[in-house]
Parts: structure tokens; C-alpha cells; sequence
């Protein structure tokens, strides 16, 4: 049974069942997730607990084993916890997992927490069998678009809250700013709003004295920025990988790979195929695919023949070459790039009956 971690809360209140998996790689959530299961273990009589951490491929899992079936000296109920922090338990480790939980007393709890998995881990024979077991707890990162309203339910868990309509969201959009991609950064900036100010009504100019800029930025998720046409985080976001160290040439590659799938994609539209077909081929899939269902169809041919000399020019500025119409700076290069793509991604003015 598969649940998401938001409704971990509702199943809890209807029972435990043997074994939870808590997977994802959100700490904050993962964390909380499990410390949920910790303490309705301990209010159902799971007062003794057992942590193993799998270390490695040569981890021995004979005392995890001995440890399910041993009948605990100082409680009626143990709870067990496997964390496999490399998310893979290897051969011997898939083969151990399968057999504990075929063996599993009814006074044993089990939580075994792992970060995110791919579709491999998903469908193995130890993840199937735990899942068969009990419950598999998905961890889902909170994505930008998600973030005010995240705070905003967070805010209210500790008697705060926003003004109602502009400009309350105007400080929840100013707060998911400077916390994006950093959720535990976000969770330590509302501690610091609970212990500033009592319970009621935040004011954004609250907000602004109390909230650091915390934000994380991801190279790979420039692409929905990018796409989406939101040009101000595009800029914020490059300006914080550059902070944070991060390659400019990585950032080009990203940035000249969707510019590339874009004009593929177009021409072979251009030449008659259809846009799902065009898609497929050019492996476009996920919200790249939606963002690219929405674009294509409004592009021009010429504005991505200019965006795609462009990408070449800015990858040689990346590269420590120089061109005289371009900025020198690589970064600068990167957000004239940015600019220009937003600009040939702009929908086309409508005209009206006066020109």
C-alpha cells in the first residue's frame, strides 16, 4: 500500500500496520514522517527500539534478522527501524528483507526509511515485498509553485497567518523566495516568526525583518523557470548557482539543451509530424512536456535559428572566449541568454481592430 506523506496523519489515526517504508529525499518531511510513526508506536505500547543502519554492501543483516524474532526482556512490543541511507541493501540485503518480513511477529514494528528511489528500486523484490507487508510512506519535495501555500498551512499550525488577498500573498511569494529549495531552512525561519511574534496576523514587513535568504537552487529545475517564462526567477536563480559555486557551464548545457529540443521539436512539426510524436522522439517528457505543448505551437522559426547561435556564442563565453557583442562575464552572458529566450517564448501581441 502506497500512500504520499500528507496523509500519513489520516492513516495513522485508524491503526499501525507492521512495516512502513518512508522514502524521498526531503529531509524535513521525511523526518517528520517518521517522527510520526515514532511517537503512535510509542502511544500503541512500542516502548523498546532497535536502530541498524545499513552501511555499505557488505552490511551483515544476521542481527537484524535475530533482532525481529528475539522476544524483547523489557517490553511487549519493539519498534525496529532499517535506515539504508545509499537506498540500495544489494543482493544479500534484498534476499534478508524478503525473509524478514515472511517471519515477522505480531509484536514487532518496523520502519525503514530510504532516500528517493528510481523505478528499478520501485519495482524490486525487497521494496515489493515491504510494501506488501504495510506501507510505503512517499516524500515528496515541495516544489516552488507549492511553497506559499506550504507556508501559509504552516503559519496557521502555529497561530499565524497572512493578510487575506494581495498582500498576503505577496509576503508568502517574498518568503517562498528566499527559502526555495531549502524546506528545512523554511521550517527554521517560521520557528524564528513563532518565537518574534505572538500568534494573529503577519505583516510583510514582518516577514522581510525576520526571513533570511536561504534559498537553494537546483541547475535542473532552471529549465521549468525557463520555459514557464518567469524571468525575474530565472535571474534569481542564476545569480544564486553562482553563489553557490555552481558550474557555468553546466548551467549553459541545460539552458542550450532545452533551446535545442525546442527548435527539434518545432521542425518537426514544421515538417508534418504531430506534436506528441515530435515530443516522444525528442524524448520531451514530464512537466518539460506539458511546458512544451503550450510553447511550440506559438514559436517562430526564425526566433530559435537566432536562439540557437546564440546558445553556440554564449557557450564559447562559458568557455573562456570572448565575442564583442557579448558580455564577458559568463554569468552575465547566461542572463542575456535567459532573456532572449524569454522574449522569442513571449505569446505574440494580439492585434486589434486600430493596428
Amino acid at each position: 500500500m502506497q500512500i504520499k506523506a500528507e496523509a500519513l496523519a489520516a492513516h495513522l489515526s485508524k491503526g499501525l500496520k507492521p512495516v512502513y517504508v518512508v522514502h524521498g529525499d526531503e529531509p524535513l518531511l521525511a523526518q517528520e514522517a517518521a517522527d510520526a510513526l515514532r511517537a503512535e508506536a510509542r502511544k500503541q505500547g512500542y516502548s523498546e527500539r532497535q536502530v541498524f543502519i545499513v552501511s555499505g554492501a557488505y552490511f551483515d543483516w544476521a542481527p537484524v534478522i535475530a533482532a525481529s524474532q528475539a522476544m524483547s526482556l523489557f517490553a511487549d512490543k519493539q519498534l525496529i527501524e532499517i535506515r539504508i541511507p545509499g537506498g540500495k541493501p544489494g543482493k544479500d540485503g534484498s534476499e534478508a528483507l524478503q525473509r524478514y518480513v515472511d517471519g515477522l511477529p505480531p509484536d514487532v514494528l518496523t520502519l525503514v526509511t530510504l532516500p528517493r528511489l528510481d523505478k528499478t528500486q520501485l519495482g524490486s523484490a525487497w521494496f515489493t515485498a515491504l510494501d506488501a507487508a504495510g506501507v510505503s510512506v512517499k516524500v515528496d519535495p515541495v516544489e516552488r509553485r507549492e511553497l506559499p501555500a506550504w507556508i501559509a498551512r504552516r503559519l496557521q499550525q502555529q497561530g499565524q497567518s497572512v493578510a487575506a488577498g494581495p498582500e498576503g500573498q505577496q509576503a508568502l511569494e517574498f518568503f517562498a523566495d528566499r527559502v526555495e529549495g531549502n524546506l528545512l531552512a523554511a521550517h527554521q525561519e517560521l520557528q524564528k516568526l513563532a518565537l518574534l511574534h505572538p500568534p494573529g496576523e503577519l505583516g510583510l514587513h514582518q516577514i522581510e525583518a525576520a526571513v533570511l535568504d536561504v534559498a537553494r537552487f537546483d541547475v535542473f529545475k532552471l529549465s521549468e523557470a525557463l520555459l514557464g517564462g518567469k524571468v525575474g526567477r530565472v535571474l534569481r536563480m542564476l545569480e544564486g548557482l553562482k553563489a553557490e559555486g555552481e558550474a557555468a557551464v553546466l548551467v549553459h548545457w541545460t539552458m542550450a539543451e532545452d533551446i535545442r529540443g525546442l527548435k527539434r521539436v518545432h521542425d518537426a512539426v514544421a515538417a508534418g509530424k504531430p506534436l506528441p510524436m515530435a515530443l516522444r522522439e525528442s524524448r520531451i517528457w514530464g512537466p518539460k512536456e506539458r511546458l512544451f505543448e503550450r510553447i511550440v505551437p506559438q514559436l517562430q522559426g526564425a526566433a530559435l535559428t537566432r536562439l540557437v547561435v546564440a546558445a553556440q556564442v554564449c557557450d564559447g563565453i562559458v568557455k573562456g572566449l570572448r565575442h564583442p557583442e557579448w558580455p564577458t562575464d559568463p554569468w552575465e552572458a547566461l542572463g542575456r541568454l535567459a532573456l532572449m529566450l524569454e522574449q522569442a517564448l513571449r505569446p505574440p501581441a494580439r492585434k486589434t481592430r486600430y493596428g
